[in-house]
């Protein structure tokens, strides 16, 4: 019987996120403009996982990620890790959480908030509900499913 191993390329200094829910990787590169800077970057999707079945992986050689920057990205992979890498070893980790309030990261759906017209951040809370992750903008105070203030 061979043994089969996925081979992925160990970076020297940088940032790897892992266990990004499979199909969440493509979001992730987009909402971080990786594609659009001169970064290497590589990328697995739908690899393997025992947690999961499936997962992305992306690794960011020579940027590392603040904790508040990985929170942003946790409304589209709140079950993904950072891990920060200096000299092929792991020298910091953390999971992300979804935060309470994320201001100036997405647009208000809402084409009548005043968020559109006036020189303003978009604000928005984040609320837990049992079928998923509700913002709720801070300036016309409606509520918008993840999916929709995301898309």
């Amino acid at each position: 019987m061979i043994d089969n191993k996925l081979l992925v390329e160990a970076i020297c200094k940088g940032t790897v996120i892992d266990h990004i829910p499979a199909g969440q990787g493509v979001k992730i590169l987009d909402r971080l403009h990786l594609l659009d800077s001169d970064a290497r970057i590589t990328v697995g999707f739908n690899l393997p996982s025992k947690l999961h079945g499936k997962k992305d992986i992306i690794k960011v050689t020579d940027r590392l990620f603040t904790e508040e920057e990985a929170n942003e990205l946790a409304i589209f992979a709140p079950t993904a890790t950072i891990n920060v890498i200096d000299d092929y070893q792991v020298v910091g980790k953390f999971a992300m959480t979804i935060p309470d309030y994320l201001t100036g990261v997405f647009i208000c759906p809402n084409s009548n908030c005043i968020s559109h017209n006036e020189p303003v951040s978009s604000h928005f809370q984040l609320i837990q509900k049992s079928d998923g992750i509700q913002l709720r903008c801070h300036y016309c105070e409606k509520s918008f499913s993840k999916d929709i203030v995301v898309a």
